[in-house]
């Protein structure tokens, strides 16, 4: 059984299907997800959807995104990032959250099912099989409870207790959302940045903006604020007046707006019994990483391949966690020192940021980024051997 029908949950039940295990995946929402934020799928997560046969389909739901510019809150522009400076020669895909959930959920294989509008009320680990109890009422017997239910996961703390030290903040919100407004920008990309707040846009199909702001801010629980523009309009109220123009049209029932912090999940284990925890439950990089979904891919990829070759379930978690949190742990060191560059929170912080960014040379940034998510397969492939 598997909790969550997002990245992870989908995946691994494509995976496991090839292990030979069948799977039903429970989701509490009345159907897949309709929206997200853009990803970028490279490295891991990349070699991972191309071995499922999802590349085409993914491709013709991808967006080009070539060039993003960087403006201040009068619309003057302080860079210009090319995303192949980064990623240099590396095989990439962009593509919203939700295109890549509906892909997933569209390959799944007959030994899986989906229950949507369901929870787990509990679970019990007999040894030999997890009793899992449902909302509705019905018990399901299962010989592998997998959680990947999202970086707040409800089978996190029924196994491990109250979260605690695991959530780590970082001291960042971000909110998504969509705006039916047309593309007015000459550029793939433009984010109205400030010390302490970015907001970005970029076009959908169909004659619509995505949003997203990222902010820093040390208070608790501002995704629990039930006036969610309010907020954005608080934040906002010194961005560059087409940040607050298109919050005036956001916010309907047809857009929702989501916002939720930038916090880490760092355990110093995955599992415990029959019981794993799989994807951003398990060990949540944030979008700072630029690695969460292309990690809960290859995680699902690596968990078959440890259960298709192990006859003993704790070997095989065993194993599996042990091929993954080298790379998980230099992901989540990357995260760590990515928000303080992502948004600055002084203007000297601010002004200083934008002048190496300018100045810098590409060859560096692409140098960096490339061997970095290098690094990163060759890790996965010394794991494996």
């Amino acid at each position: 059984m598997i909790v969550g029908a997002g990245v992870a949950g989908l995946a691994a039940a494509w995976w496991l299907d090839k292990a030979g295990w069948r799977s039903l995946v429970i989701e509490r929402a009345p159907e897949l997800r309709q929206n997200g934020y853009m990803l970028g799928l490279s490295g891991l997560g990349f070699e991972t959807v191309s071995r499922m046969g999802l590349i085409e389909t993914l491709e013709a739901a991808s967006y080009r995104i070539d060039e993003n510019v960087y403006k201040d809150s009068k619309g003057r522009e302080l860079l210009r990032l090319r995303y192949r400076d980064f990623i240099r020669d590396l095989p990439y895909l962009a593509i919203r959250r939700n295109d890549l959930v509906r892909a997933l959920a569209e390959s799944l294989p007959d030994t899986a099912q989906i229950r949507f509008g369901e929870t787990v009320a509990g679970f019990k680990d007999k040894g030999t099989h997890v009793d899992v109890s449902l909302a509705s009422g019905e018990t399901v017997t299962a010989d592998l409870l997998i959680g990947a239910d999202g970086f707040r996961s409800s089978t996190r703390q029924a196994l491990f207790g109250p979260d605690g030290d695991c959530l780590q903040p970082l001291g960042y919100y971000f909110s998504v959302y969509d705006v039916g407004a047309p593309k007015d920008f000459k550029t793939d990309f433009v984010s109205y940045t400030e010390p302490g707040h970015l907001a970005e846009y970029y076009a959908l199909h169909g004659g619509r903006l995505a949003a997203m702001h990222v902010w820093r801010d040390d208070r608790s629980g501002l995704e629990r604020v039930p006036d969610k523009l309010a907020l954005l309009n608080s934040i906002s109220a010194g961005s560059h007046p087409q940040v607050r123009a298109l919050l005036e049209q956001a916010g309907s029932a047809e857009d929702p707006i989501v916002v939720d912090s930038l916090t880490m999940v760092d355990l110093p284990q995955w599992s415990k019994g029959r019981v794993l925890l799989l994807g951003d439950a398990a060990h949540c990089l944030t979008l700072v990483s630029g690695q969460g979904a292309g990690m809960a891919l290859a995680s699902a990829e690596m968990l078959a391949q440890a259960l298709k070759e192990s006859g003993d379930l704790t070997a095989a978690l065993a194993h599996h966690e042990a091929r993954l949190r080298p790379i998980i742990g230099r992901l989540q060191v990357r995260s760590r020192k990515m928000a303080a560059i992502f948004i600055p929170q002084s203007w000297f912080a601010f002004r200083l940021r934008n002048f190496v960014m300018r100045h810098m040379p590409r060859a560096w940034l692409g140098r960096y980024f490339s061997s970095a998510i290098r690094s990163e397969i060759e890790l996965a492939r010394r794991g494996s051997n």
